[in-house]
């Protein structure tokens, strides 16, 4: 299945040795539900994602007019150089 891909902004945080640090950039993602858990969706982000992605604990993306947020559960690297995030809404 082939992922519909929108503009959006996303903001990402991590936590470090020196606490919480927030960062945003600008890419395209595609939405997904998970098929064995509906609460939660799967962030797909096209290709080139920020190298500390997968470090992602919490997330909010802005696509579309919606405002998305929760908790990264999981992640999963593409074969295309994108990134599935599973999320859990806050």
């Amino acid at each position: 299945m082939d992922i519909l891909y929108h503009p959006a902004r996303l903001d990402y945080g991590l936590t470090t040795f020196f606490g919480q640090i927030s960062k945003t950039v600008d890419c395209e993602v595609g939405l997904e539900t998970v098929a064995d858990d509906p609460y939660r969706f799967t962030l797909c982000v096209k290709a080139p994602v920020p190298e500390d992605l997968d470090q992602a604990k919490i997330v909010v993306v802005k696509v579309d007019g919606r405002t998305l947020q929760g908790s990264v559960r999981e992640t999963e690297p593409l074969q295309d150089g994108g990134m599935k995030l599973q999320v859990e809404p806050d």
